[in-house]
């Protein structure tokens, strides 16, 4: 099985380096054109299907990368970014420089603590784990020539590689912060997942 793993393209947010978590923040022009451009490089991939967060800017994205073809697309709510709760929308600069355990996001993920109504990093990891159990795997066990998309956020997908490339939450940042719509390939052999293609991550965070 081989799945394709695509963080969303850009939104005015991501231009002002803004936590966006759960709002549901559409994608801006440019965030429009990666998206159809990948879509016309993949044009030749044939999906089984492409899995989305349900936010607009994970949508319209595996919407622009299908394009033409028929494929269906799942919006899936174990796909939703994680949330920052009533911290969503500052800026990065503002939320690293404070006493706060929040700061901790990036640099020291064992030791984040969420806002008031955030999510934990222990808990998106727990939902990207089952995602992967409960929905992915199981279409290995029916077809191990599927192909599969998923279409989702920055810290959600790094939750998930550290699922797929067997790493701890210390190292919830070790697979880099993908970039707009930038992709990373595993196959999975019907016991372990292996990384076999991706585009360039950015191992700083704050470069995203």
């Amino acid at each position: 099985m081989e799945l394709y793993i695509v963080r969303h393209g850009t939104t005015n947010w991501n231009v002002q380096k803004r936590f966006q978590g759960t709002t549901d923040i559409e994608l801006n022009s440019n965030g429009r054109k990666l998206a159809s451009e990948l879509g016309k490089r993949l044009d030749h991939v044939d999906f089984d299907c492409i899995y989305s967060s349900p936010l607009i800017r994970a949508y319209e994205t595996a919407c622009l990368i299908r394009g033409h073809k028929t494929y269906p697309i799942i919006r899936d709510k174990m796909l939703t970014e994680i949330s920052f709760g009533e911290s969503e929308g500052i800026p990065y600069n503002e939320w690293i420089n404070t006493e706060l355990p929040r700061k901790y996001f990036f640099t020291r993920p064992e030791k984040y603590v969420p806002p008031i109504g955030g999510e934990t990093l222990n808990s998106v990891c727990n939902r990207t784990r089952e995602f992967v159990k409960t929905v992915i795997e199981p279409i290995n066990a029916k077809n191990q020539n599927a192909r599969v998309m998923i279409v989702a956020h920055g810290a959600l997908l790094a939750a998930m590689m550290c699922y797929l490339d067997n790493h701890g939450i210390e190292n919830f940042w070790g697979a880099g912060l993908k970039g707009n719509c930038e992709e990373t390939i595993y196959n999975f052999d019907g016991n372990k997942w292996i990384k076999t293609a991706e585009d360039e991550v950015h191992k700083n965070p704050y470069q995203a």
